[in-house]
């Protein structure tokens, strides 16, 4: 189902674009990288200068290299359009930091709390929260949606369509199925 239309007239005046995609390496690893970008559909003057209607105000992209464990062995930020050139882009070597942490634990508090306010980019930091559901799907792909290894498949109680009491559960998870939700 898509939105109905709208109820008035309306002009746009913006496009947030954000990309991600998800790569197995030939060593085991796996690349996470996402992408932002910012368009204006009109000529946008910013204090550091015009950017023309179709030029992007923001294009940055973050990359994770992750284990199995979803623990993140490498990181980089690039920066490739900003609107304050030489200051902006300071601040990518900062998500080096990622390294260490681990995309299903905890992940996104330690972004918040290592990129809070100034110490981060705000874009780059709303990259990052993208990241372990962009994982997920990635390693989805070379795992059966319903295997039988006797391990509870992981994506049983993280939404509403799937919580164990669920219909769908009791209909494509018939093992996993746990009944009518108590109370």
């Amino acid at each position: 189902m898509t939105l109905p239309p709208p109820t008035a007239e309306r002009t746009l005046k913006h496009v947030r674009s954000v990309q991600l995609g998800g790569y197995k390496r030939s060593d085991g690893c796996w690349d996470i990288e996402a992408r932002l970008t910012d368009v204006k559909d009109h000529d946008y003057p910013l204090s550091s200068g015009l950017r023309k209607r179709g030029e992007a105000v923001h294009d940055m992209w973050l990359r994770v290299t992750i284990d199995a464990r979803m623990g993140i062995v490498d990181a980089i930020a690039s920066t490739d359009a900003m609107p304050y050139v030489g200051h902006c882009d300071r601040i990518t070597p900062a998500y080096r930091q990622l390294i260490g942490l681990n995309l299903f634990h905890g992940f996104r508090t330690a972004v918040k709390t290592l990129f809070r306010s100034t110490r981060g980019c705000s874009h780059l930091s709303e990259l990052a929260m993208f990241l372990p559901t962009a994982a997920l799907q990635t390693f989805a792909s070379d795992v059966p949606d319903n295997d039988d290894s006797g391990h509870k498949p992981y994506q049983l109680d993280r939404c509403h369509a799937l919580e164990s009491h669920s219909d769908a559960v009791r209909q494509y998870y018939p093992r996993w199925y746990r009944g009518q939700k108590p109370g």
